[in-house]
């Protein structure tokens, strides 16, 4: 099996969590980029959260400020995320954020004999 880039996008149109990413089965991703877009004019702020396997919440960012009319990159490093956890976005104020995340999947080898 290859690796793979992919990007997930957002538009969040209302203020409940939305999932934004999940890490397909057997897979382990390196997530090298969340950008938050604010496009309405008005600063705003977001949650980004991991929920792991067992259902336990992890907070990445807890009512992150969003500039109006900016964007901003939330990591400065690399994210590790593993099979099955799932990615979450909330915004305080819906119909003005999107959200890019873009990451690197990476699948076991298969051997052959």
């Amino acid at each position: 099996m290859a690796n793979a880039y992919v990007n997930k996008k957002a538009d969040l149109t209302s203020t409940s969590a939305t999932t934004l990413y999940t890490v397909p089965t057997a897979t382990t991703a390196v997530i090298k980029s969340i950008l938050v877009s604010e496009d309405s004019g008005n600063a705003d702020t977001i949650t980004v959260t991991v929920t792991d396997t067992s259902d336990n919440v992890f907070s990445l960012f807890n009512v992150k400020a969003i500039s109006a009319n900016a964007t901003s990159e939330l990591l400065s490093q690399p994210l590790v995320v593993q099979e099955s956890e799932v990615v979450k976005v909330t915004a305080a104020t819906a119909n003005r954020l999107h959200v890019v995340l873009s990451a690197l999947e990476i699948k076991p080898r298969e051997v052959t004999t």
